[in-house]
């Protein structure tokens, strides 16, 4: 059974973008939730210090002061790899990091997210593969 904030089933495997993502296992209508995502919150200061010292960085921050660190977290969205054309966009609501649809997406289709700016600061490749892709995060 799925979380309650979980409001589309999906599944985690492997992923041509990076190592494992986030695949919808039912169709999205376009422009719904598709789910959140929950971890350790912590100060920004604390998660700019934290991001330095892992490659693998899951962190969003959720205000100027808060950052969720969702590299310990089960959610299934934690896989949530980047795209430069995404079928989905993270939004911060009420300091909750939830996905919404940005398109009907198809059951079995890779949930993609624009990262947006990134403590990788443009030095990590991008592997998302869209035309027209920027290259770097």
């Amino acid at each position: 059974m799925r979380p309650s904030y979980q409001k589309y089933e999906v599944s985690v495997r492997a992923s041509v973008i990076d190592g494992h993502g986030v695949f919808a296992a039912e169709p999205v209508a376009a422009h719904r939730k598709i789910g959140e995502i929950r971890g350790e919150s912590l100060s920004v200061d604390d998660a700019r210090i934290r991001a330095t010292r892992h490659e693998r960085i899951m962190i969003v921050e959720v205000s100027s002061r808060r950052a969720i660190d969702f590299s310990k977290s089960s959610d299934p969205m934690r896989y949530t790899n980047h795209s430069c054309a995404p079928n989905a966009c993270l939004r911060i609501n009420q300091g909750r990091v939830e996905f919404y649809a940005l398109r009907r997406i198809a059951a079995g289709e890779e949930i993609t997210v624009n990262y947006g700016e990134t403590h990788h600061e443009g030095k990590l490749v991008c592997r998302c593969g869209a035309p027209g892709c920027a290259g770097w995060l």
